[in-house]
């Protein structure tokens, strides 16, 4: 719930990011009089027409009498079908009129389901492919899902690849996971995708960050035998033609995949056990300028932190490291925005705190990052949630530089940032605080935020030349003149 235009601008982000993760959500905002409308009355908007592209739906309640009609219909829009957020405006003086109504009962989630000719046709298709691939992704799944697919994978030696910040749908650990199809991609699995004989592609929409702009599937007809499981009929055939679409959500997917025996997959086991040779292969760090290696510092987690610790983090090339090194080893334990939006770190790990507070909550952050909604760390202190947040500084809005350095290499404009003490930051809110500038100070660092049961900031001050695992910042601006 969301005040007139300050909070609805506000709020307009979080509504985008729900929108291209296919996450419900239904959001209320606040707006002018009935009778002050379309005078530009005190912070008013038109939210239809500026909600109209970032939503399912949107709408305004102009009589008390509807509210449940309303209500109603947004909470079902809302779960069914491809998930997404609602929004629903309220007047202001409709907020004090009184009626009489009936209350609704709860809503009932509405997903398609994979006929039994779709599921003959599917097992049918995989049992004559020679390199298939299955790509998981898209929103409205949950834990069993995730297990009944990962169940038939391994049955079947099927390679599962994860989309873009969907790491968490297949078990990294497993002999069938060969990685995940996003920002700073394994070039072997680009390169698989390209030579699979069959793309399985289970609640993903093939986007364009997974796809590599676009580039890894033929438009509108991939050469690959493409499946297509898609939640939404819309989705289906938008940018690409399936030999077989199906429209079902991804939990009715796995539900008739729990149903059908697995296919042999005997003729695909070099296959698969190649693209898992290369994803171990990719989790090796390379070293990086500087004294402090995040590649390190994220194997450290990996292996000290649970199964079932919540990893968030906000957008920046920060994040290459976390998506690269770390290993998901539970469904629910990945918060990352696939809008590619700054700022979502920080509120998504106080969220997962406060909703699991038994559960390790690491929240990453670029300094830029952090900056946009910092001051919720003020929240993680009200209301106790012990979240580790670890910004990774290095004085610039990194990706924002190296696009600079690629395209205009030594024309840099506006990508500096001048910052403060993050860990004194902390501090002042009565928080942890840490600087780590090695390596071996990481460690340290974690386990006394750990120990200290409070909200904690530790701080990663990072070479700036250490901008991405593969290239320097001076590599990228000498082999940007170089082409040039």
């Amino acid at each position: 719930m969301v005040t007139r235009a300050p909070g609805a601008t506000n709020a307009s982000a979080g509504i985008h990011v729900a929108h291209q993760d296919s996450t419900p959500l239904i959001l209320f905002i606040g707006q002018v009089g009935r009778g002050m409308m379309d005078r530009e009355a005190f912070q008013e908007v038109d939210f239809r027409r500026m909600f109209g592209p970032l939503c399912k739906w949107v709408a305004q309640i102009d009589d008390a009498a509807r509210i449940p009609e309303y209500v109603s219909r947004a909470f079902h829009t809302a779960v069914s079908g491809r998930p997404g957020p609602v929004v629903l405006a309220l007047p202001e003086d409709m907020l004090r009129d009184k009626v009489s109504v009936a209350d609704p009962g709860p809503y009932k989630r509405a997903e398609a389901h994979p006929s039994d000719e779709d599921m003959a046709r599917f097992r049918a298709l995989l049992s004559k492919a020679e390199r298939p691939l299955a790509i998981v992704g898209g929103g409205g799944w949950n834990a069993e899902a995730a297990a009944r697919v990962q169940t038939f994978a391994e049955a079947c030696g099927l390679p599962v690849a994860a989309s873009f910040r969907r790491q968490d749908y297949f078990e990294n650990g497993s002999p069938c996971y060969a990685g995940d199809i996003g920002i700073g991609i394994n070039p072997n699995l680009a390169q698989r995708v390209k030579e699979a004989g069959l793309i399985l592609a289970l609640g993903a929409r093939l986007g364009e960050m997974p796809m590599q702009g676009y580039s890894l599937l033929g438009i509108p007809a991939p050469k690959q035998t493409l499946i297509h499981v898609h939640a939404s009929a819309e989705e289906l055939g938008r940018v690409y033609q399936a030999d077989l679409p199906i429209n079902a959500g991804p939990r009715a997917f796995a539900e008739a995949l729990a149903k059908i025996e697995p296919v042999n997959g005997s003729a695909w086991r070099a296959w698969g056990e190649s693209a898992r040779k290369d994803y171990e292969a990719w989790q090796v760090a390379p070293r990086s300028p500087g004294a402090l290696q995040m590649g390190e510092v994220m194997s450290f987690l990996r292996d000290a932190l649970p199964a079932n610790a919540i990893i968030a983090n906000g957008a920046g090339n920060f994040a290459v490291w976390v998506h690269r090194f770390y290993r998901y080893r539970q469904f629910g334990t990945e918060l990352a925005p696939t809008s590619g939006s700054m700022g979502y770190g920080v509120p998504a790990g106080i969220a997962a705190k406060l909703v699991h507070p038994d559960r390790t909550v690491v929240a990453f952050a670029g300094d830029g990052d952090f900056l946009m909604t910092g001051q919720e760390f003020a929240t993680a202190m009200q209301y106790g949630a012990a979240v580790i947040f670890i910004v990774v500084n290095n004085n610039m809005y990194g990706t924002i530089r190296m696009h600079q350095e690629r395209n205009y290499p030594g024309r840099v404009s506006g990508s500096g940032l001048t910052n403060p003490d993050f860990a004194a930051y902390a501090r002042a809110f009565g928080g942890f605080g840490a600087v780590v500038e090695k390596t071996e100070e990481f460690a340290p660092a974690f386990e006394a935020a750990q120990a200290s049961g409070r909200p904690s900031i530790l701080e990663l001050r990072i070479d700036p030349e250490a901008i991405t695992p593969r290239q320097s910042l001076s590599q990228i601006r000498a082999a940007a003149q170089g082409a040039g």
